[in-house]
């Protein structure tokens, strides 16, 4: 099965729907113009303005679309939404936030950490299983107990 995103003319993904292999073999093949056009003809636009063909496997065109993703027609590729005002992306169009992922998750007998990013403190937070707050330090690489 193939899978095509349909697109405004902003490049927003507005949905994503699945298209027979054979009707996109029929009308030109992977990631052609012809296959977008046969969508076309199946698949009736909501408010948008063209069919951009995505990878499920993320083989083509950097990765899945979804709702919510922009197609970048210059780069040929879908880029996911920005999660938080303060996260941008990186030079491999990937949102990244301020602060780097925390590299310790786990606590105790490698129990998770239930890790959130706090926009308003531009810093990740986690929760154990008792439901103790802490800060991630990425000065110090370790957790630090805020006691809300």
């Amino acid at each position: 099965m193939a899978h095509f995103a349909e697109i405004n003319s902003y490049g927003l993904v507005l949905r994503v729907v699945v298209i027979d292999n054979n009707d996109v073999n029929a009308n030109g093949g992977d990631q052609s113009a012809g296959a977008e056009e046969g969508v076309k003809k199946i698949v009736p636009f909501t408010t948008g303005s063209r069919w951009v063909q995505t990878s499920y496997n993320n083989n083509f065109r950097k990765q899945y679309a979804g709702i919510g993703y922009t197609f970048d027609f210059t780069k040929n590729k879908f880029i996911e939404p920005q999660p938080f005002a303060s996260w941008s992306l990186d030079s491999n169009d990937d949102c990244k936030s301020p602060v780097p992922y925390p590299t310790d998750t786990t606590y105790g007998d490698n129990v998770r950490y239930y890790i959130s990013w706090d926009e308003a403190g531009k810093r990740w937070t986690g929760k154990d299983d008792q439901q103790n707050s802490f800060a991630w330090s990425p000065d110090t690489s370790s957790w630090i107990a805020t006691g809300n």
